[in-house]
């Protein structure tokens, strides 16, 4: 059984105790991880707070050469890191080579970043006469050391929205990865160990979430990166004092589909959207909206389709749904849909539970109280409902308590600028799915859902602060 150490201050580390990681689709332990005490994370703190300066002075090549050698060792290590996510995570084959590629791509995004992207500007300040003969002008500044906290679900790529950003801007981080999903981070941190990054510039913790509270209150600490559930998220930005704080939480994603739409092009999307990734997706497809005038032909071929998904082993290429991340969640979501037929919902594919494994659902007729319907469902279910106008279809959209993103089915380009000039959320994508999203793209919600946006650039616009410079000068006639 294979062993992984934990990371301070950029070195391995044998922790204070083992963590057991198992794989989600048999149960059986996988693989060990050492985690960190309170001392360990007292040591990283002081570590990153004393490298702020060193990591902050990195020339702009150092940077590029750090984020290049990181991509070309995920490059190296793509069958590493696909079994990892697959095994750790129960994450189907397919999905996993995905992420392995989203991790390598947001590095590379990352390193070109470096080089492209505008650290301040030039203000004219003459607005009025008595300020004649002033400039101004503004540069980004590393904002400090980061606290950075990874969720289960995407424990590569989420992972790396944090880190890769964090080493553009300057930033020394201390990051906590998922307790059930701690290898990835630890390739991670391998790779990073040998990038040159400068001493203290990054530790990779796993640890309990008691010990990790510290990266939420510490003062030393400059900003806090989250991404999790709402109700975790709010929580710690009510005590994390002073610094700054963005967090990526949770959705209840719908997607409206209009007459007109071609539903051969937007039924498999509508598939991949809410049942990829086991369903355990931010903006996985929770909710599709119909015009009535389109509900029964795309109700036909949504349950045709979603009848036709492969679930099971996540090692088979062909499998879509694999495991829930563990017993207790896949206990849940069946509870919540279960709960929502018995109180009048119908299931127009019923899946039902398989070892770990929770097959997928299709309802209907979901009451809007349920909290299948309410909440973040965060498993392989899809609710169908209909509606008769635009209008009342924006207003569905909108009744949610989340705001991350949503999709528009239209050929309309003034129902497109209408959705998105009216839909609370912090994308709206037009004729496809809310699960679309690329990582260079400004990433985050409105409402319940969170603060702040992720993409390479909005993150180190998170990640540093504004700082101006001021000149008087005189103003002397051309010759």
């Amino acid at each position: 059984m294979k062993h992984y150490d934990l990371f301070l201050a950029g070195k391995k580390h044998a922790g204070a105790d083992k963590l057991d990681v198992t794989n989600k689709f048999t149960g059986e332990v996988i693989a060990t991880v050492s985690r960190a005490d309170a001392d360990m994370l007292e040591q990283a703190i002081a570590a990153g707070k004393a490298a702020e300066n060193t990591v902050a002075s990195l020339m702009v090549h150092e940077k590029q050469a750090i984020l290049e050698y990181c991509v070309s060792a995920f490059e190296a290590r793509f069958d590493e890191l696909t079994q990892a996510l697959i095994d750790e995570g129960g994450k189907p084959r397919g999905s996993a080579v995905a992420e392995v590629k989203r991790l390598i791509s947001t590095f590379k995004l990352a390193r070109d970043t470096v080089t492209t992207m505008p650290l301040g500007e030039v203000i004219p300040l003459d607005v009025t006469k008595t300020a004649e003969g002033y400039r101004g002008m503004t540069q980004r500044v590393p904002i400090g050391l980061c606290s950075l906290i990874s969720p289960f679900n995407f424990p590569l790529n989420l992972t790396a929205h944090k880190i890769a950003p964090a080493i553009v801007a300057g930033c020394p981080f201390v990051l906590k990865p998922a307790s059930s999903t701690p290898i990835s981070a630890l390739i991670i941190a391998e790779v990073l160990a040998s990038s040159g990054l400068p001493e203290g510039a990054f530790s990779i913790l796993p640890m309990s979430s008691d010990i990790a509270d510290k990266l939420v209150t510490d003062e030393r600490i400059k900003l806090l990166s989250f991404t999790g559930s709402d109700q975790i998220g709010w929580d710690m930005k009510a005590r994390a004092g002073k610094k700054k704080v963005v967090l990526e939480l949770g959705g209840n994603a719908a997607v409206m589909v209009e007459p007109g739409t071609d539903l051969d092009v937007a039924v498999p999307r509508i598939v991949t959207g809410g049942y990829s990734q086991n369903g355990q997706v931010c903006i996985s497809v929770q909710r599709v909206l119909a015009h009535s005038d389109i509900y029964d032909e795309l109700k036909t071929k949504l349950v045709e389709a979603v009848k036709a998904i492969h679930t099971g082993d996540p090692d088979d290429e062909d499998t879509l749904v694999g495991p829930m991340i563990s017993t207790k969640e896949r206990d849940r979501a069946h509870e919540w849909i279960t709960q929502s037929i018995k109180d009048g919902a119908t299931a127009l594919v019923e899946g039902g539970v398989e070892g770990q494994v929770l097959k997928p659902y299709l309802l209907e007729g979901v009451a809007h109280s349920a909290d299948i319907y309410e909440e973040e469902a965060f498993c392989p279910v899809v609710i169908l409902e209909r509606y008769e106008s635009f209008s009342e279809g924006i207003k569905l959209v909108n009744q949610s308590r989340y705001g991350l993103q949503i999709g528009v089915y239209t050929p309309n380009i003034d129902d497109a600028f209408t959705a998105w000039d009216q839909i609370a959320a912090g994308g709206v994508v037009i004729n496809d799915v809310p699960t679309f999203r690329v990582d260079n793209m400004p990433y985050g919600g409105v409402k319940d859902s969170g603060l702040g946006r992720e993409g390479i650039r909005y993150a180190v616009l998170d990640m540093s602060e504004e700082r101006l410079l001021v000149i008087k000068h005189t103003r002397k006639a051309q010759p």
